[in-house]
């Protein structure tokens, strides 16, 4: 009984020590920021879909877009997103947002 015991306290320690490991060597995760850019992909996708976008002004937003994830893989690097980091980016998607509504409800259409 002693030596279950034993086995199972030395199985547990075995299997938090690797949770720990993992989640030490996991990159910093920004589920916020990803779920965000997804929505503002999104309704980059709408807007083309609808004609509200022409292909210069989603070239644009799109490139925005793509700015904004070079920032945060360069912020995810190191393993960890600092509290400034995160900042910056909700900073950039705030103004990346502002303008996909700029050009989606400007006077221009795509044309056929």
């Amino acid at each position: 009984m002693i030596k279950l015991r034993a086995l199972a306290a030395a199985a547990l320690a075995l299997a938090a020590a690797g949770a720990f490991a993992q989640a030490a060597s996991a990159p910093a995760a920004t589920p916020r920021v990803d779920q965000r850019q997804a929505n503002q992909e999104r309704r980059i996708d709408q807007g083309i879909a609808s004609g509200e976008l022409t292909k210069r002004e989603t070239r644009r937003l799109e490139k925005e877009q793509n700015a904004i994830d070079r920032v945060e893989n360069k912020a995810k690097a190191d393993g960890t997103v600092t509290k400034a980091e995160r900042r910056h980016l909700h900073k950039m998607q705030n103004h990346a947002s502002r303008d996909i509504r700029h050009q989606k409800h400007d006077a221009q259409v795509a044309r056929p």
